[in-house]
């Protein structure tokens, strides 16, 4: 959770995040509580970077602090309409590993996994491992700062996050982050599973006897007699010669 500040400098973090595309689209705007998490920078509805600075006053967003019984979205300092601040861009790498952290501390949560602790350690330690030297610890840094580490980090080698002594966690770690999310690891292994049923259904497979001048040959006997046989074998001969098999064979006698 981001620390409850309600003064901070620029480069650090402060006490809640929002997205100005969610605040505009709220029947009654409000906060919603994942806005509080560090280790959330963009919003998952609109695919837009969060903000947790007025981009009028670059202040803090404080709506505690308010003085007056106004909407939350309005800024505590200024009264800037935040619905009206400018879209925030996350790099579509970053959302994807911002979207697999979310989904690996789901899945361990409702497990139950012992290592859950140490993962959020290693979360907390993400601006070490993305090599940012204004913080050490993910909930210090502002949102800017955190959406530049999470891009940082997308490019490296995900041992800082998915490696365990469990194989199993650390398998399934990994299984979430390449596939960038929870949803899109079922998607892709759904996909698998109707591939290998289609495999193992038979083919089906033409009829012995089924050989096209044979069928044609047959259908001459029957439409001429015994009598014009040779004739229409001639025909026969030469349709089959002619044949092209993207147009409709079609005899008639006479």
């Amino acid at each position: 959770m981001l620390p409850l500040r309600e003064n901070a400098k620029r480069n650090r973090s402060t006490w809640i995040q929002y997205c100005p595309f969610c605040l505009a689209d709220d029947e009654a705007p409000y906060f919603r509580r994942q806005w509080r998490l560090a280790s959330r920078v963009s919003c998952f509805v609109h695919g837009c970077g969060l903000r947790d600075r007025c981009p009028a006053c670059r202040g803090g967003i404080a709506a505690f602090d308010q003085t007056e019984l106004i909407p939350q979205h309005f800024c505590a300092r200024c009264g800037f309409d935040l619905c009206r601040a400018p879209k925030a861009t996350v790099k579509a790498a970053a959302r994807r590993l911002e979207r697999a952290i979310d989904d690996i501390c789901r899945v361990e949560v409702a497990k139950g996994s012992p290592p859950i602790n140490g993962l959020v350690s290693r979360l907390l330690r993400a601006p070490v491992a993305a090599d940012v030297t204004s913080a050490k610890t993910l909930t210090n840094l502002s949102t800017s700062a955190r959406i530049r580490c999470f891009e940082s980090l997308a490019a490296k080698p995900d041992d800082w996050l998915a490696a365990d002594k469990d194989a199993t966690i650390a398998h399934r770690r990994r299984l979430i982050l390449a596939a960038g999310g929870h949803d899109r690891l079922i998607a892709r292994f759904t996909d698998l599973l109707e591939k290998h049923q289609d495999s193992l259904r038979p083919k089906r497979s033409s009829p012995p006897g089924t050989d096209l001048p044979v069928l044609l040959t047959a259908y001459a006997r029957i439409m001429t007699g015994t009598r014009h046989f040779v004739r229409w074998s001639e025909i026969v001969s030469a349709r089959i010669s002619a044949y092209d098999p993207n147009q409709d064979l079609t005899l008639r006698p006479g």
